[in-house]
């Protein structure tokens, strides 16, 4: 059994993250849920962004780290999206994570957006779609490749596709044959951090 920080994206707290969370737990593992925005869902992308941006996205993104403090440190750190922010700088910072699973984005472990490099030992899924506007086009799958490069225990999984939120089952983009395959390798890799 794991215990998982799950952090949602910039639509917020959505029934599909909550879903997805309740899949996760009904293999047997913890999974925190924190809502970053207080109740208060979008029906865009666009719109949970602007969001975050009049409450400073520094702001929300430290408000995820804290979150952190009143859990044990042997954590598997998750996150969709706007989610991966906390959930990958926890997983690279925090001492004791056992993991990381980052869905649709992925930030660099080298440059100017890193938080430092990788650290040994812990675990890491990236899970994105091939023709992503967002996690391909602008860059991520970059960013995901060079974890896969220089971490022994990396792995990235391309789903034929190009929806962003598309394991979120309350949005339109849902894929439910890529979410799927997604949950069978977020288990997998659950049974063995």
């Amino acid at each position: 059994m794991a215990e998982i920080l799950l952090f949602h994206h910039a639509q917020g707290l959505t029934p599909g993250v909550r879903a997805f969370a309740d899949d996760i737990r009904a293999a047997g593992h913890i999974v925190h849920t924190p809502d970053l925005f207080d109740g208060r869902t979008f029906g865009s992308i666009e719109e949970g962004l602007a969001h975050i941006g009049e409450n400073g996205f520094d702001a929300i993104r430290e408000r995820g780290l804290r979150v952190a403090d009143e859990l044990p440190a042997e954590l598997v750190y998750a996150g969709f999206s706007f989610g991966v922010l906390p959930a990958q700088k926890l997983a690279q910072r925090r001492p004791g994570a056992r993991g990381a699973l980052l869905f649709y984005s992925c930030l660099p472990i080298s440059g100017e957006w890193a938080f430092g490099p990788w650290p040994d030992g812990v675990a890491v899924q990236i899970h994105g779609m091939d023709n992503d506007p967002i996690f391909v086009g602008e860059g991520d799958i970059d960013a995901a490749r060079e974890i896969v490069a220089k971490v022994t225990d990396a792995e990235l999984f391309l789903y034929p596709g190009d929806q962003h939120y598309f394991a979120d089952s309350s949005l339109p983009s849902y894929d439910p044959d890529a979410t799927a395959l997604l949950t069978a390798r977020v288990l997998a890799f659950l049974q063995r951090v």
